[in-house]
């Protein structure tokens, strides 16, 4: 049974409250439930919010937690006036004092993409993304000079999940190539990616984990054979040696690690979030 129930409450999409809220919970032992009410944008949807946490801490014995970011001060107001849960207003907390010290007034503005329409680093994050799609493993060597970075490594080494996370989250344009047993008999990279060399940046990861991952697409394969596994790893980070570039495994990092030390290491001239 989980301890508590945590709630997610936002005018807007409730990426921020979630984000937030789940960095500081993680530093807690604790099962939860997560509830996520985003778009509580009017008076009467604070009352159904309020109406709902208030059954929750009944029906669990427990006060539920709930995280908001709401800008709205009529909505907040009818939160903190109703709720019986353990409120944490993250906007109040930091927006207050900062407007103190700044002596500017906050612009209220709801939700990291509200306006997207009339925003550039929207639509430069959109065409990032389009632009990673296309060139995922290796499908297009078309306008490679126009990528902030380039991964490379073995097939499922988690090349393509990192490249869309680079164009979500910062609107760069990543492309991805594996590379195969033709490039480690030829024991050189790609041609294609020879003169973008200073945007590479190398994947590797442990062969028994590469094994499981493969079997799991396809089962009982040479493709997935720990044998084969270990041969193509041991290939891609000998070529990562000799050609100077640099890398990680991924066998025990996140996503979100692995992009942070690419950009650490790559410095992309065009960094949007």
């Amino acid at each position: 049974m989980h301890q508590r129930t945590v709630f997610f409450i936002s005018d807007g999409t409730g990426i921020t409250a979630e984000t937030f809220g789940n960095a500081i919970l993680a530093q807690f032992e604790m099962k939860a439930r997560h509830v996520r009410l985003p778009f509580v944008d009017t008076a009467d949807k604070a009352y159904q919010a309020v109406r709902q946490i208030n059954h929750t801490g009944v029906a669990d014995g427990n006060k539920p937690i709930v995280f908001t970011t709401l800008v709205n001060m009529e909505v907040l107001k009818v939160i903190q006036e109703g709720c019986q849960g353990m409120l944490l207003d993250m906007f109040g907390m930091f927006v207050n004092p900062l407007e103190n010290e700044l002596q500017i007034k906050s612009n209220h503005r709801i939700g990291r993409f509200s306006d997207a329409s009339k925003s550039k680093e929207y639509h430069d994050r959109i065409e990032a993304i389009n632009f990673s799609l296309a060139h995922d493993d290796g499908q297009s060597n078309r306008d490679l000079e126009q990528s902030d970075v380039i991964l490379v490594g073995v097939s499922r080494s988690g090349k393509t999940p990192t490249s869309l996370y680079l164009a979500m989250q910062y609107g760069l344009k990543a492309s991805n190539y594996p590379l195969i047993p033709e490039d480690f008999d030829r024991r050189q990279l790609p041609p294609a990616l020879v003169a973008h060399k200073a945007k590479i940046f190398g994947l590797t990861i442990q062969p028994e984990r590469l094994s499981e991952i493969r079997n799991e697409r396809r089962p009982n394969s040479k493709y997935a054979s720990l044998e084969n596994c270990r041969m193509e790893v041991a290939e891609a980070e000998a070529m990562m040696r000799r050609t100077g570039i640099r890398w990680l495994s991924t066998t025990t990092k996140s996503i979100e690690e692995i992009a942070t030390t690419i950009l650490q290491e790559i410095h992309p001239e065009r960094l949007t979030y």
